[in-house]
């Protein structure tokens, strides 16, 4: 089977999010031949290098979803902006091309501004956003992008009338000129992908299956490979793509009308990603409420954990070793969604129950200013709640708190860092997927945590779990372990034992072998380009034998060449009468 893998900001980029689940993908699954289809952030992550690519990846084709002057547009003045999206005004289409973008964008403008809080909207607004997405997407398939006509002065027009027209939300009806610009600067970027040159019989109209990594810009070309070519999709979300913009735009330097117009842009198009998605799998169950949320249809939805090494875990998980009874272990990195400052008072009221408990921070501030800001105050919070005890780079002698990076000649890895303790704590206020936790889980130590993202999906009963910023109660279940190593030593077993059967790479790779396969037999391949050599000689095995079978197993019909935006393909074979059409999709290796 030939895969399409679709990457925004990902693998193969050195720096790219869930590079190691997309490597252990391709590696687990020699059996397919993937084509992975990349998108890069910026020119910095271009400069980092791409990993190593395993030698089941037969193509790469990439494509920057930034310029040279995007910076630049966001910092610049109103006159400065303007002049700068107005160069993209001579775009050479002719007058028909011109009135069919007019068209096409308006109807996009109309359900953006009047769907101002990000939902999917009425069924109306959806297939009127869908038509003009895919009409965009057909006019620069024709006339090779739409780069320049999406920063130019009829731009503008449209997304003025629209958001002055009767119906748009409150907040946009405000809408200076500055933030129309902005926000054309911003939808000229997301919709990128819809100029790329990647749709074609050579690229995405010859893979089997598409798989989205995530949705937003790295859906986009399934959804067109889909429209065009009625190649399946498949998209995986380990955090939900339209509900980290939320909590991204407060730290953008937009205006309250250019992010509701963001967020409802970003809305519409989640929608339609898991409209078209025939499957798709969330990475666990917080995910999957989110996407039902954004109109997910719950028939569609498989949660898959994703995979995580236990291997390198053995060895602290199998040894009898409780590790510091009286100490507490926090890993991760060091900014302010983790919490450390409700932590670091929780640990006070500790000290004061259990004078001899310690606690050890193991991480690295995330890069910039902000997380060195924040590792800065966390120093300086605990030499204040524990002025007569130094704090210090190492847990040595009589400090009870320390911050501790993984690498030294004391913690040489990260096993050893969870080893460190008998307790693991986890303090955010935001999380995702708690990666920390499973691998705590993999050492067999007990964990108490605060209540956000999947921390209760995946801790299972085998931790306890508190309200976040409630030091008060983060300390009594952390003195309460502490206290009973019988205790911690009964829930260290039974997370250990519930990592190992929900969270190992092997679960991963078997549940999407399964999906694939599932899927390629609800739509097999098929064109007539492959059932021929180049001579125009049968390709052997280019006709299953299912084909040829006579009687009611099959139904004859003829393939017929799929029309582009039919958004369906025809059976390389006829469906046997009464067969359910993914019958024996887990047989095989593909």
């Amino acid at each position: 089977m030939r895969i399409g893998l679709l990457t925004d900001g990902g693998y193969p980029y050195a720096t790219g999010e869930s590079r190691l689940w997309c490597d252990r993908l391709v590696r687990g699954l020699p059996q397919h031949e993937f084509d992975l289809y990349a998108l890069s952030r910026s020119a910095h992550q271009e400069e980092q290098g791409w990993v190593r690519l395993p030698p089941q990846i037969s193509r790469v084709r990439t494509a920057p979803l930034w310029t040279s002057d995007d910076d630049a547009l966001r910092g610049s003045s109103p006159k400065g902006l303007l002049a700068r999206v107005l160069t993209g005004a001579g775009q050479s289409f002719g007058r028909r091309e011109r009135r069919r973008f007019t068209e096409h964008l308006t109807e996009l403008a109309a359900t953006v501004c009047a769907a101002e809080d990000g939902r999917a909207g009425s069924p109306v607004a959806g297939v009127r956003f869908t038509e003009a997405l895919y009409g965009l997407a057909e006019l620069a398939r024709e006339r090779g992008g739409l780069h320049t006509a999406l920063r130019s002065e009829t731009t503008m027009r449209v997304l003025e009338s629209a958001c002055r027209a009767r119906g748009t939300g409150r907040i946009v009806q405000t809408a200076t000129v500055p933030d129309l610009l902005t926000f054309a600067a911003e939808l000229e970027r997301v919709l990128r992908p819809l100029s790329l040159d990647w749709y074609d019989e050579e690229g995405l109209g010859a893979v089997d299956l598409c798989h989205a990594t995530s949705g937003g810009a790295a859906a986009l070309p399934g959804l067109l490979a889909k429209r065009f070519f009625g190649v399946p999709l498949l998209v995986t979300e380990h955090g939900v793509h339209l509900r980290a913009h939320y909590l991204a735009t407060p730290g953008e330097p937009f205006t309250a009308p250019v992010r509701a117009l963001l967020a409802a842009f970003h809305g519409q198009l989640a929608a339609e990603v898991y409209r078209q998605a025939a499957i798709i799998t969330p990475g666990n169950t917080h995910v999957r409420r989110w996407q039902e949320r954004c109109g997910a249809d719950r028939a569609t939805l498989r949660t898959v954990y994703p995979g995580m090494a236990a291997d390198r875990f053995r060895g602290v998980g199998e040894s009898a070793d409780d590790g510091g009874p009286d100490t507490l272990v926090w890993v991760g990195r060091i900014e302010p969604a983790k919490d450390l400052i409700a932590l670091l008072h929780a640990f006070a009221e500790v000290r004061r129950a259990e004078p001899d408990a310690r606690l050890r921070i193991f991480g690295a501030p995330v890069p910039g200013a902000e997380g060195d800001a924040y590792l800065a105050t966390c120093r300086a919070l605990a030499a204040q709640v524990f002025p007569d005890e130094a704090t210090g780079a190492h847990a040595m002698g009589d400090n009870p708190v320390s911050f501790e990076e993984i690498g030294g000649p004391d913690v040489p890895d990260l096993a050893e860092a969870y080893a460190a303790g008998g307790v693991v704590v986890l303090s955010s206020v935001v999380e995702g997927f708690p990666i920390s936790l499973v691998e705590a889980m993999f050492c067999g130590r007990a964990t108490v945590s605060t209540d956000v993202g999947a921390v209760v999906e995946v801790i299972g009963g085998t931790g306890l779990v508190v309200p976040p910023r409630n030091p008060r109660a983060l300390a009594d279940a952390c003195i309460a372990l502490l206290r009973d190593p019988e205790r911690r030593a009964r829930l260290g077993s039974a997370a250990r034992a519930r990592a190992l059967e929900l969270f190992t790479v092997e679960q991963n790779l078997a549940a999407f072998r399964g999906i694939y396969l599932e899927l390629i037999s609800r739509s097999p391949a098929w064109r007539e380009a492959d059932a021929v050599d180049a001579d125009g000689e049968p390709r052997p095995f280019a006709t299953p034998p299912e084909a040829h079978v006579l009687g009611h197993w099959t139904v004859t019909r003829k393939p017929t060449a799929v029309p582009a935006g039919s958004g369906s393909r025809p059976p390389s074979w006829a469906e046997p009468e009464g067969v359910c059409a993914n019958a024996g999709a887990g047989d095989g290796d593909g």
